[in-house]
């Protein structure tokens, strides 16, 4: 469903909409660090060096997650206090869950 069928249908596009190609080539690189990964562990590397390109791809995924959160503060939050008091109590609250849930990994 392309910008204007979401605009039409009621819904809004996505906080990231306009950084979607850069939160797709982030996710695909990390893709591939995930398959290094088992690609180590498949020649039996030393511990220390997974674990080192575990933590790297931890950090590649924590900087998506804090650009997706940017987005949509920036973009679905934003929308909400324009559009009026009742859905930027639901949307902050929204928010304040997913950072919850990011604290928590």
């Amino acid at each position: 469903m392309d910008q204007l069928e979401q605009a039409e249908a009621g819904q809004a596009s996505p906080g990231y909409h306009d950084d979607k190609d850069a939160v797709l080539k982030r996710l695909r690189r990390i893709e591939g660090q995930v398959r290094g990964l088992q690609r180590l562990v498949e020649q039996d590397q030393y511990c220390i060096d997974v674990l080192t390109q575990v933590a790297a791809t931890t950090k590649a995924l924590q900087a998506v997650a804090m650009q997706l959160l940017e987005d949509h503060l920036g973009h679905c939050v934003q929308d909400a206090v324009a559009a009026g008091a009742d859905e930027t109590g639901d949307k902050v609250a929204e928010a304040t869950r997913a950072i919850a849930r990011l604290l928590r990994t």
